[in-house]
Formats: C-alpha cells, sequence, structure tokens
C-alpha cells in the first residue's frame, strides 16, 4: 500500500452539524470505522479531500432492541452490535451477521452504516494502484471495461459483500436518511440499486456495481429500524476462504415462521454475490406446506434465478450460487427444526 494522501478532518458533534459538513464539502466521504474507506484510499482507488468523522455524534451510537422493535444507529460499532443481548435474543440474525464480519479488531472499528454502504468490489477494483495499471484499469475506477463482463456494455458487475444488510433485509428494515433537503424514511431495499443487466442502462433507479446506492447527494443514513415479527425464527452464515478478514464467497441469512408443522413464512437474502443484496422473490409461493423436497426444490430454483454466477472473486461463479443455495437449505432446516 502507498503512504496516505493528504486529506482534511471535519469532526461535526450533532446531526445538523453532520449535515452541515456534507453540504459544505460534497467530495467528501463519511468515516465512521475507516476499515474499509481507509484501505481504499491507501489503495489509491479513492481520494477525498476531506474526511467527515461522524463518530462524535453521539445520537448515532446508540442500540435499541426490545420485543416491540430494533433501532440502531449508523456509527455503532459492529462489535458493540454483535453482543448486545437485546438483539441476540430477539433479533439473532443481526447479531450473527455482526460476528461473521471480518475479525475481532476490525468489528470494534467497524460502524454498522459502514458496512450497510460498503463498497463493491471484485478481483480487479479491490486491488493496488500498480496492480491496475498492470492489469489496465476497470469500469469502476479510470477505465472502460468490466473485466468480470467484457461484454457488457459499460456494465460494472462488481459484487456487495456488506453482511448486515441481508440479515436486515429478511426482517423489513427500513433505514431513516438525513441530508440538505431534510429527513426521510425509506425500506432499506431500496437503498441498494445495483441490479447490473446488461440489456438495460444504468440509471438512478437501476444502478450497477459502480452506482449501488440510491442516497441522493449530501445524504447520510442515520438508523436503520426493523419491527418485530412474533414467531420468526432466524440465523446467519458465510463461507469465505479464510476464517476471518475476508469477504465472504457468500453470506446468507434466513428467517422463517412455523405453524405447527407447516412453513408459514420464509424469507431468504444473500450478499457477496450480486452488486446489490438480493433478498429472494418467490419464497411465499414455497409457504402453506412442510418443509419438503419441494421446498428445497423450489429455493435451489430461486436461487439459480436470481443470484449471479459471475467471476468476482478468486472462486468460480458457478461455485458460489451453488454455495448459497447449499447454506440457505441448512440453515431453512435448521431454523424449522428448532
Amino acid at each position: 500500500m502507498d503512504a496516505l494522501p493528504s486529506f482534511d478532518l471535519v469532526r461535526p458533534r450533532t446531526l445538523a452539524e453532520l449535515i452541515e459538513a456534507r453540504a459544505a464539502f460534497p467530495d467528501g466521504r463519511v468515516l465512521g470505522g475507516g476499515t474499509d474507506l481507509m484501505v481504499n484510499i491507501r489503495r489509491g482507488i479513492v481520494a477525498p479531500p476531506v474526511l467527515i468523522d461522524i463518530n462524535g455524534v453521539r445520537e448515532l451510537r446508540d442500540i435499541k432492541a426490545d420485543v416491540r422493535g430494533l433501532e440502531i444507529g449508523t456509527a455503532a460499532t459492529l462489535a458493540a452490535l454483535a453482543a448486545h443481548a437485546g438483539v441476540a435474543r430477539h433479533y439473532p440474525v443481526v447479531a450473527q451477521a455482526a460476528g461473521h464480519i471480518a475479525g475481532p479488531t476490525q468489528r470494534n472499528m467497524g460502524t454498522v452504516g459502514g458496512n450497510l454502504a460498503l463498497d463493491t468490489r471484485c478481483i480487479f477494483y479491490n486491488q493496488s494502484e500498480w496492480w491496475r495499471e498492470a492489469n489496465h484499469h476497470c469500469l469502476k475506477t479510470t477505465g472502460e471495461i468490466c473485466h468480470v463482463a467484457p461484454k457488457s456494455r459499460g456494465v460494472c458487475f462488481a459484487t456487495f459483500s456488506g453482511d448486515l444488510a441481508p440479515a436486515l433485509l429478511t426482517l423489513d428494515a427500513e433505514i431513516d436518511v438525513a441530508g440538505p433537503a431534510g429527513r426521510r424514511t425509506m425500506p432499506l431495499a431500496d437503498l441498494y440499486i445495483g441490479y447490473a443487466r446488461q440489456d438495460e442502462p444504468v440509471t438512478e433507479t437501476r444502478g450497477d456495481g459502480k452506482f449501488f446506492l440510491s442516497l441522493r447527494h449530501g445524504e447520510v443514513i442515520v438508523a436503520v429500524k426493523a419491527h418485530n415479527t412474533p414467531g420468526l425464527r432466524s440465523a446467519y452464515d458465510k463461507i469465505r476462504i479464510r476464517k476471518s478478514i475476508e469477504y465472504p464467497v457468500t453470506g446468507v441469512a434466513v428467517a422463517l415462521r412455523r405453524d405447527g408443522d407447516t412453513l408459514a413464512d420464509l424469507r431468504v437474502a444473500f450478499t457477496g454475490t450480486n452488486p446489490r443484496p438480493v433478498r429472494l422473490s418467490g419464497t411465499d409461493k414455497l409457504c402453506g406446506g412442510p418443509l419438503d423436497a419441494r421446498v428445497f426444490a423450489g429455493l435451489d430454483a430461486l436461487v439459480r434465478d436470481q443470484i449471479m454466477a459471475m467471476k468476482t472473486t478468486f472462486t468460480p461463479g458457478h461455485y458460489r450460487r451453488r454455495v448459497a443455495g447449499v447454506l440457505a437449505r441448512r440453515l431453512a432446516q435448521k431454523l424449522f427444526v428448532l
């Protein structure tokens, strides 16, 4: 890694000061734990002139979790989230996802907001400057071609790898967003627009691996919220090449509800496979009966249809998609018999 370039550091103490800083420095970047951003700066991927440190905004660090609902501030650390008794008891999928992220050092520094807005990456993008120079720049940096899919017609296929998003998607989570135009609430699913389709142009609502978030200019995620669903069982697991400090080959969150011997509700979401976290559509059609071979076959079909098999990591894309299906089946079976 190269030495850090020069930059200014702004430290707001209130949410109002944070919004003012975002407006005053449009090219600045929000800094929480910096576990991803500082690495990208050292690698020459980004060079923001200003970093806006949000750790001094106390209201962004709160975590509230009980039988009624969940609310997490964007500056709360991943370690605090994983260790929170209320989260572990009522929303285990979230605590498990937080505990699976990188290693203890990264979890002590990394923040919820940083993981939700984690930069997409692939084996051609997430490299040092000299590596990219030697292999030609990709579409996500200063190049004109996506090396993952050279015939993609200008569409970037870098993948999203954050662990918290799929866990929260199974809970129908919402986020509070604040910016110069005020504060608004929207479904967490609407934050992610990285569809990366070769037959569609990149727009403000249908992006790719380069344009994967729907945040408006100057906006920042303030908090993420979810209501409790009685009887919902949930869990998270992932496969990675190394046990820690490694992005997932795939990560899977499953939440289900059982009514006697009947599967009453099934929610499955993935990370590390597409330019956005994917909550499978169509799982409702698998409910209404026992958790049997029909459900597993249907789940496999949904995974094949909605999970990409692009080679964005050092593992084959088809292997990653197969692992995604296997993990989903295992978690569903485990939760059903609890």
